[in-house]
């Protein structure tokens, strides 16, 4: 079950709650009980001596969730800043809270507070020593493309149409046979002058020898 946002030193600050409004008759000198140490001194548990020693121990889970990587600093700041003044307020504004145990408690509300915002410094801190040093290394992936060249597909040139055609060269004699045989087909077609009108006649009054 997650326990993000929850102030657990709210636990121990509403027994004193409880104990204060609805158990008037019960102090917080109360003997709980009594346990004979090894040395043989008798050592009496008071009830504020139970509540502290609860306060301590939910005191190291609330760092640990203020030390997470992304946690909710800003509820559990706000939450804890509320049982801090709380606890502060009561012991300050009223009697029945003037208690060396509700003292205590107050403390350990404010070393809750206080390093909740160390921790979150600390966090932005190496955030931004990470992103710049992130910024300063060179790209891996730029240094493998130096190294090792990208080979680049040059294509074929690609012969023209004229290239293609083939060339045949004709020997010396067969052109000249050529060339003679085109002349004397244009000199065969070619026809023949007209003769004027009276040339003709002339031609035709002269006798004939």
């Amino acid at each position: 079950m997650s326990i993000i946002g929850f102030p657990l030193l709210l636990i121990p600050v509403a027994i004193c709650n409880i104990i204060v409004f609805l158990m008037p008759g019960l102090a917080f000198d109360a003997a709980l009980t009594r346990v004979v140490l090894p040395s043989g001194a008798t050592w009496t548990i008071a009830l504020g001596d139970v509540l502290v020693a609860l306060g301590v121990l939910l005191l190291l889970p609330e760092v640990m969730k203020a030390a997470r990587p992304g946690a909710k600093y800003l509820i559990d700041h706000l939450l804890s800043l509320l049982v801090l003044g709380g606890i502060a307020a009561e012991f300050v504004m009223l009697p029945q809270f003037a208690h060396p145990t509700v003292f205590l408690l107050a403390m350990l509300a404010l070393v809750d507070f206080l390093s909740g915002i160390a921790l979150r410094s600390r966090h932005k801190r190496d955030a931004r020593a990470t992103r710049r040093a992130a910024a300063k290394a060179p790209d891996p992936s730029l240094e493998d493309k130096a190294e090792h060249p990208v080979a680049v597909a040059v294509p074929a040139p690609v012969a023209s149409p004229i290239e293609l055609a083939p060339r045949t060269v004709e020997p010396a004699s067969a052109s000249a046979a050529s060339a003679a045989s085109i002349a004397e087909a244009i000199l065969l077609d070619r026809p023949e002058p007209v003769k004027p009108a009276e040339a003709v006649k002339e031609d035709e009054k002269s006798p004939a020898r």
